[in-house]
């Protein structure tokens, strides 16, 4: 297992919370829920190895060495403990440095992820590395932004999207891929019930492959959990409907 000292930022004052972004991301995902949390929180940003300023010593890392930057991240802003919230791939990470670091974890937010995926949902998802593999980032992402944003948001907001697009471009392809593998593979449901702590599962109502289906199989794991549904929006809902998000994070948070 590998650490990297991965880029991060910390504003605010309060309870701590880590964010977590997901695949060819970069902390920037949580700038508009951010400003809403940090006047009661403690909030830190960062971006995942291989991902915005952060550094990437090899190409083919795995869950694990993410969990050890995210407490490597924890150990320099020297927070005991906190609130650990990701979306996507993050949604992933958080729950996994749970399990392995529950003395530092208050409670886990799950947004947009997925667990329990069928034979056909993997394929899917394998279907997408395959495209990224054989016909490069560029021209598999016009699939993935019909997955992300909603038609309407795609139409109404091109910049926040060609922007969204623009850092997955220049994102390290074989770092891409990996981190889609990480995502691919990662199955979570055999192990959500080891969680002891209060767990927010929040997704979009059109999210196609964190669906809500599969969110409320997920709560059902976890004896302390709640399931929010955000009405009329898919994968990217960080961008599309951060009010909603951060409404939810900071009430779920606010009533443990």
């Amino acid at each position: 297992m590998s650490v990297v000292d991965c880029n991060y930022s910390v504003i605010g004052s309060g309870p701590a919370i880590f964010l977590t972004h997901g695949v060819g991301g970069a902390e920037d995902a949580w700038r508009f829920i951010v400003p809403k949390l940090k006047d009661r929180f403690t909030v830190v940003t960062y971006d995942l190895r291989g991902h915005g300023k952060s550094s990437v010593t090899h190409k083919d890392f795995n869950l694990d060495d993410l969990v050890s930057d995210l407490e490597k991240v924890r150990e320099k802003t020297n927070i005991d403990k906190a609130h650990f919230v990701g979306h996507s791939l993050g949604g992933m990470i958080a729950p996994a440095y749970a399990k392995k670091f529950p003395e530092r974890v208050l409670s886990v937010g799950l947004l947009s992820t997925v667990a329990g995926r069928s034979d056909e949902d993997k394929e899917k998802v394998w279907n997408v590395i395959s495209d990224l593999k054989k016909r490069g980032v560029e021209k598999t992402l016009k699939n993935l932004t019909d997955r992300w944003f909603t038609d309407n948001f795609i139409k109404e907001n091109p910049d926040l999207v060609s922007r969204r697009l623009k850092q997955v471009i220049e994102t390290d392809k074989d770092v891409f891929i990996n981190v889609f593998k990480i995502y691919a593979e990662t199955e979570m449901i055999s192990w959500l019930k080891d969680i002891k702590k209060p767990c927010l599962f929040m997704t979009g109502e059109n999210d196609g492959g964190c669906t809500p289906s599969h969110n409320k199989k997920m709560s059902n794991e976890v004896k302390d959990s709640k399931l929010v549904i955000i009405p009329n929006v898919k994968h990217s809902f960080l961008i599309e409907a951060p009010e909603q998000i951060a409404n939810h994070l900071i009430e779920f948070i606010e009533n443990l």
